[in-house]
């Protein structure tokens, strides 16, 4: 005898919200505080931790890929992301948090290794944008490759809320990373694809036949 294996209420590749909203919160609001904590340190101690960012197409600053989403030039670096960081973030754990974990594992490596390879010489590239173009950039695409109207909607509003966000992928703007705004942007790019092609994998085991 064969039973349907009943496919699960919710599909969690679709979610526009965290299905555990208070632990999303708290985890996006962990990492923004971590940052706070970080440039504390930076201008209480000696030295410059900033330094620790990445110096381009040097190995010895290759490490700087790890560092500078946690690092930034200053409080008003620091508040310019908070809020993308914030609020990205927890979007992105719509899928839960093992794959936003994913996600932003993808981002910061890709974001990183992108602005070690072109980056400006002689410079040191530090701050979590990438991150939050990164996490934007997901959000905009995952409910295409998902085939989700409700993550379509939510990336149509983010897009009309942040566009003023997408100014920072172009270059000439003294100071601002756009290496890593475009690397990070490719990478949510290819964290939604790989997700959402995982979770299409994932779909014929969930809806398949219990054989008795």
């Amino acid at each position: 005898m064969s039973t349907p294996i009943p496919a699960q209420e919710t599909d969690a590749a679709k979610r526009v919200l965290p299905p555990r909203p208070k632990a999303a919160a708290l985890v996006a609001l962990s990492f923004t505080l971590l940052l706070y904590l970080v440039e504390l340190v930076d201008v209480i101690l000696p030295g410059d931790l900033d330094q620790g960012g990445i110096h381009s197409r040097e190995l010895s600053g290759l490490d700087g890929v790890l560092f500078a989403p946690v690092l930034h030039a200053g409080w008003s670096h620091l508040f310019a992301n908070t809020v993308p960081v914030l609020l990205f973030s927890f979007l992105a754990m719509a899928a839960g948090i093992g794959r936003f974990a994913l996600v932003t594992a993808i981002i910061w490596v890709v974001s990183g290794l992108g602005v070690w390879l072109i980056g400006p010489a002689n410079a040191v590239t530090v701050g979590a944008s990438g991150l939050a173009f990164g996490w934007l950039a997901y959000l905009l695409v995952r409910g295409i490759f998902n085939r989700a109207a409700g993550q379509i909607l939510v990336a149509v509003v983010l897009l009309g809320v942040w566009s003023g966000m997408l100014a920072g992928l172009l270059p000439g703007n003294p100071g601002v990373s756009w290496q890593g705004h475009v690397f990070g942007a490719l990478a949510g790019v290819l964290a939604a694809w790989l997700t959402s092609r995982r979770s299409r994998k994932a779909a014929p085991a969930a809806t398949g036949n219990l054989e008795v």
